[in-house]
């Protein structure tokens, strides 16, 4: 939001300077995001006369002229056709920089002629875009003084950043207002003229009341369109506004001046009734920036009978925009509603100074003052008679009370703030306060105090205040932010407890397992496409209103960001890619905490050792999924593999790990290709993720944990090879080996698979190393035969027979 010191001062009276002015801005909650004086790089640049002006001798195009900035005649070589004896325009000394591009000025000879200085066009000191010639100046302009000074540019350029809550600040006079409560200046009444009208208004309708509950428009007839007058055109130039006639630049100071967007018609091309209703599929506009919109019927459109003339709120359409030759227009002055502002401008992607006043929420009570000002300005600039207002629909103006009490304010922000103050800084922002302060008395001899109780009625243009926190909040901004003590929390005595939850500690765990074995940490949005979600199973969770298309659909899965960073890091030439990211996945009624990794890329990169590079494999995913699931306190040695991953993995090259067949931790494996060419990765893609939500509580004893023993014996191994049927899977044999005598297996591993000669058709050998950890006394050789047999019992009930 950007407005010039001398606007801000046709609605605040005030001695203030610019420095306190700034401050005080910040001070109230609105942030000074920048402040340019075009004074200051205009400096240099002073007026100057034309005493003579002769051809060049070396170039036809090119004039000498001896110019006089009031420090003698100086010789300049200039190419302007308007160029003459006589002429007061802009002069650039040397030294000068000039604007447009940065071009230091100095002594130089253009076609063997010397050269002392430029003197500029409009568009060179970026003051329009005109540069068919020089400027040319009043000839009573005053030779050798500043231009800018004369002209009035000595205006400094105040950019505030507006907070999406902060609507009624979308104006110049809300900012005053604000100041004028925190004490610097006092607010100018606002003028609303009385506009008489003549003969009926114009046939406005609504169609779509949730869109558009309002609808006010007047008729002018017999306007004369053109440039706008001086001063307004000049305001707007400074903020960055390009005039375009005046019946367009009043829309636009009215928008930025009060905040209250308009627009006006060419009425000649309108045909019937105007009407605010729901778009038709198909319909397109043509819209003032020269683009061609598709609508729908999600969309509030303003038409008549034959065509779409508006993006309600938004943008109006090339056909029906005033014009040099309009003599007839009316003026519109709607309440649009600010979910479907919000909802149309990112469907259409389009953007206007408009949509982000309406997105935030206009003044609903300011529908008939914002058409008299606009009326009133049409026929005083151009002319005309107006017709009489036409009303459609209803503003949704209704009183919001609050009950405040003012010790609150000091009780929510530690701002001590008397009862007198807080409730001049309300009404001196627009609430009215009734209510009763309080009141001290003596019963039975004891002081006692009545508290003071008032109900607070919130002004319309402030739909951003729902409960007495939000009171609080204006109070002790106003009295200023920087009043707000630091104040250290109360700190008990003794040994701090913890605060961290088992779930963070998990968490906590996790994350610097997955750093200590090389992997990255990622952090992506929450939110993602819906193509993205489609990819991975979809998603549950539709944002009604996301802040764009990309970032629609709650994530379901991690992976998606994950692969999306993986890209970025290869397209720019990492060899090797390892991310981890630890978030949620967001489901219908539930969030589950998930830590999801990526391995892509070259797991060992080529060289003279190891030849061709070595890519990631689905062994890679699982030992990283194992690890992080043994941080995160799983019963690794418990778990199952199973082979049914998710879609998004490569069938037959990727599984899961449950305790049970219903419970999974994790699934891991290759990358299903399609996938990973979605996401634009090429070669072997490796992922995993971990679902900490899944894992089980480990259960609470009440006792300290017993101090760690090593067993005093080694421990024995055996090895043993069983024949089974091809389809048994081997992780179910080492189980069932290690579960074959619990005290004394601690440990079973697979260490071959053969399947060949020696083996029948249809059978494998599967190899499995047993550890047997003695306790008080070494084994008998009795013990280990019948811990064997044991052994080789379990595997007889998978069909394993043991190998010869």
């Amino acid at each position: 939001m950007k407005f010039t010191l001398s606007w801000l001062k046709t609605h605040l009276t005030t001695d203030a300077d610019l420095p306190t002015i700034l401050k005080g801005l910040t001070n109230i909650g609105l942030e000074v995001e920048g402040v340019e004086n075009p004074a200051e790089k205009l400096a240099p640049f002073r007026i100057a006369k034309v005493l003579t002006a002769d051809p060049h001798p070396q170039a036809d195009k090119l004039q000498v002229l001896t110019v006089d900035a009031g420090d003698g005649a100086l010789q300049v070589v200039c190419g302007a056709p308007n160029a003459r004896a006589g002429l007061v325009g802009v002069f650039g000394t040397e030294g000068a920089v000039v604007p447009v591009n940065g071009m230091v000025l100095k002594k130089t000879a253009i076609r063997g002629v010397e050269s002392n200085g430029m003197m500029c066009s409009f568009r060179e000191l970026e003051l329009g875009e005109d540069h068919d010639g020089i400027i040319e100046l009043t000839a009573d302009a005053p030779v050798g003084q500043v231009y800018a000074v004369w002209a009035g540019l000595d205006d400094p350029v105040i950019d505030v950043s507006i907070t999406p809550n902060r609507q009624d600040c979308m104006g110049v006079r809300g900012i005053a207002r604000d100041l004028a409560a925190a004490g610097l200046g006092t607010l100018n009444p606002i003028i609303v003229p009385e506009i008489i009208g003549v003969g009926v208004g114009p046939d406005i309708r609504i169609e779509d009341a949730d869109g558009c509950p309002a609808f006010f428009a007047r008729t002018v007839k017999g306007v004369k369109n053109g440039a706008s007058p001086e001063w307004m055109a000049k305001r707007l130039k400074a903020i960055g506004q390009k005039p375009i006639s005046t019946l367009v630049d009043i829309t636009n100071y009215i928008m930025i001046d009060l905040g209250r967007p308009l627009h006006v018609y060419d009425l000649a091309t309108l045909k019937g009734p105007l009407t605010a209703r729901r778009g038709k599929p198909g319909e397109e506009v043509l819209a003032l920036n020269g683009k061609t919109y598709t609508v729908d019927e999600t969309m509030t459109v303003i038409a008549d009978d034959e065509a779409v003339h508006d993006i309600g709120g938004i943008m109006g359409g090339e056909h029906s925009g005033a014009t040099e030759c309009t003599t007839d227009v009316l003026i519109e002055c709607a309440y649009f509603t600010p979910e479907r502002i919000a909802v149309t401008g990112q469907k259409l992607a389009l953007t206007s100074d408009a949509r982000g006043r309406f997105e935030r929420g206009v003044d609903p009570a300011f529908l008939d003052d914002g058409l008299s000002i606009a009326t009133y300005l049409v026929t005083e600039l151009c002319g005309g008679t107006p017709s009489e207002a036409t009303r459609a629909g209803t503003p949704p103006v209704a009183d919001k009370i609050v009950t405040y009490e003012p010790s609150q304010c000091f009780a929510l922000a530690g701002v001590d703030v008397a009862e007198d103050e807080q409730r001049q800084i309300l009404e001196s922002l627009g609430f009215g306060v009734e209510g009763n302060d309080a009141t001290f008395s003596y019963e039975d001899g004891m002081p006692v105090t009545t508290p003071a109780n008032w109900t607070v009625k919130v002004p319309s243009w402030r739909r951003d205040v729902d409960g007495w926190p939000d009171l609080v909040e204006e109070v002790v901004r106003i009295v200023g932010l920087d009043q707000v003590p630091s104040t250290p929390l109360p700190r008990a005595p003794g040994v701090a407890k913890a605060t961290a939850t088992s779930e963070q500690l998990v968490e906590r765990r996790v994350r610097r397992t997955a750093a200590a074995r090389g992997l990255a940490e990622a952090i992506n949005w929450s939110f993602i496409s819906e193509k993205e979600a489609a990819a991975v199973g979809g998603g549950e969770w539709t944002l009604a209103n996301p802040i764009s298309e990309e970032l629609k659909v709650m994530r379901p899965s991690l992976l998606p960001g994950l692969l999306s960073a993986a890209r970025r890091n290869m397209d720019r030439g990492a060899a090797s890619v390892r991310l981890f990211e630890l978030g949620r996945r967001y489901f219908t009624g539930k969030e589950r905490a998930t830590a999801s990794f990526v391995l892509a890329g070259e797991k060992v990169a080529r060289g003279w050792q190891t030849g061709k590079a070595q890519p990631f494999t689905a062994y890679d995913a699982k030992a990283e999924v194992i690890a992080l699931l043994a941080a995160a306190g799983a019963p690794v040695a418990n778990l199952q593999s199973f082979g049914e991953a998710s879609a998004a993995y490569h069938p037959g090259q990727s599984g899961t790990l449950r305790l049970g067949p219903k419970t999974v931790l994790a699934e891991f494996g290759l990358l299903h290709p399609s996938l990973a060419k979605q996401f634009g990765l090429t070669g072997p893609v490796v992922a995993g993720e971990i679902f900490l939500d899944a894992i089980p509580a480990k259960r609470a004893s009440g006792f300290m944990r017993a101090p760690y023993a090593p067993p005093a014996l080694q421990p024995v191994k055996r090895d043993f090879a069983f024949v089974v049927d091809e389809a048994v899977e081997a992780d179910a044999l080492v189980r069932a080996v290690r579960n074959a005598d619990k005290k004394a297996i601690v440990d079973a591993r697979l260490f071959d698979v053969f399947a060949g000669p020696g083996v029948d058709e249809g059978s494998k050998s599967l190899a499995v190393e047993v550890t047997l950890q003695p306790g008080e006394k070494s084994f008998s050789q009795e013990e280990l035969d019948a811990i064997s047999a044991s052994i080789v019992k379990a595997a007889e009930k998978l069909g394993g027979t043991l190998r010869a």
